[in-house]
């Protein structure tokens, strides 16, 4: 799972510098309509509301651009309207992907990912090829210097957090769905900055994946991150801490 949370720490990163360009702005603000068109206006209400909010916050998004995308959702102020839909395949190595979209265009959305797919050594696939590979699971990392572990431990135990274990220089953390707010609001209460903090789908195996092919996987995920309907993209690669960090810098 080091191989997730790597990934999720290197996103979390580039969406600063995505930020700036606007690219990151445009997700989220298409996540908070969607969000809130299928569970309501009220963040306290809508826990994944909730986290698209804080998420918009952490981006440095103003005020009124949340509001505005979430009056959009509800239908306070006229807005595109969004269908979530999930794609399989296989990247190099027969390393697993499934790809969660918000599309105002299936036809187009399908055509660009099964172009990425190609483009980077890999193969779309049937409904259901893949999806069986993945569990859905809140996933969370930090700092390892903020704390210490049997105290963290004690901490995402006692709110409902399945596990922790320490990689490298940070902390990840995996809860349950439902345990995730409970979680992470245990967390926040003790003055702990999250470098990510997302649902997520996670492997439940995972591929090793090394050289030329590790670099395909890499880039694809990469490419799928950048296209503008994906919302998120999961793999179950294993790729070492050496290749993930060249592509974060």
């Amino acid at each position: 799972m080091s191989g997730h949370s790597k990934w999720a720490s290197i996103k979390h990163k580039k969406a600063v510098v995505d930020a700036r360009r606007g690219k990151t702005f445009t997700k989220l603000i298409r996540e908070l309509t969607s969000a809130a068109r299928m569970g309501g206006g009220d963040p306290d209400a809508n826990p994944r509301l909730r986290t698209a909010v804080t998420a918009a916050k952490n981006a440095n998004m103003p005020s009124d651009t949340i509001q505005r995308a979430i009056k959009k959702g509800t239908g306070e102020l006229p807005g595109e309207v969004y269908e979530e839909v999930s794609y399989e395949g296989y990247g190099a190595g027969g390393v697993a992907i499934l790809v969660d979209v918000l599309t105002d265009n299936k036809n187009r959305t399908v055509a660009e990912i099964r172009h990425l797919f190609s483009k980077h050594g890999g193969s779309l696939g049937e409904s259901g090829c893949v999806a069986w590979m993945f569990g859905r699971k809140g996933l969370m990392t930090l700092s390892s210097s903020q704390i210490d572990e049997d105290t963290l431990l004690e901490i995402v135990l006692e709110a409902g957090g399945d596990d922790v274990k320490i990689e490298a220089d940070s902390y990840e953390i995996v809860t349950a769905p439902e345990a995730f707010e409970d979680v992470r609001s245990a967390l926040d209460q003790k003055g702990l900055t999250l470098d990510v903090a997302e649902v997520t789908m996670l492997p439940q195996n995972t591929v090793p994946v090394e050289g030329k092919q590790a670099e395909q996987v890499l880039r694809l995920m990469e490419a799928l991150d950048d296209q503008d309907d994906v919302r998120k993209a999961h793999a179950n690669s294993d790729i070492s801490e050496d290749v993930m960090a060249a592509l974060a810098t």
